[in-house]
């Protein structure tokens, strides 16, 4: 899917949900490219029919979806299930995993707030490894906490590539 369509019709009205500070040129790069990262904006479904859905890749017992509905701050747990109602979805795991994989929006709104959930201010425009480091933080992929020392390369230099096409996007 065309980035500057996925920031229109997906991340745009997402953010729209969400209070106003989580609006912001930074919020849109990271889940641009998160989203690149993980699914190229072409799976909701992960490949092989893994456990992850959406194009942010959430796992039903990861961050995104059971972490979010249960996070120990409560406005963070607040926005989540009040996106949820919004979208008509009960805030309950499986429900809510079940929805992000048909409901771009509900799955954008919760990967901003889990990025959200990070003591760290979003990277200024630009800072591609910080940007970097906070992917790392917040989505913990597993691809690269298994990977060995090419893999991981291979998905930094990936990460790279995909950052520098959401910041492009998202001018």
């Amino acid at each position: 899917m065309d980035l500057r369509t996925v920031r229109r019709s997906i991340i745009e009205p997402a953010l729209l949900l969400l209070p106003a500070r989580m609006e912001s040129p930074q919020a849109v790069v990271m889940l641009l490219a998160i989203g690149l990262q993980e699914s190229r904006f072409e799976y909701r479904r992960q490949m092989g029919n893994g456990p992850a859905k959406s194009f942010w890749q959430a796992e039903q017992g990861g961050g995104m979806v059971t972490g979010l509905l249960r996070y120990r701050v409560e406005g963070i747990r607040d926005l989540a299930t009040g996106l949820c109602a919004v979208r008509g979805v009960a805030p309950a795991a499986p429900d809510v995993w079940n929805a992000i994989e048909r409901d771009d929006i509900l799955a954008a709104g919760l990967a901003r707030l889990l990025l959200y959930t990070d003591p760290a201010r979003l990277p200024a425009l630009g800072d591609e490894a910080g940007a970097w480091d906070l992917y790392l933080r917040t989505w913990r992929p597993g691809a690269y906490a298994r990977g060995d020392a090419t893999q991981r390369a291979a998905l930094r230099k990936k990460w790279a590539a995909n950052y520098a096409a959401a910041l492009e996007a998202a001018q």
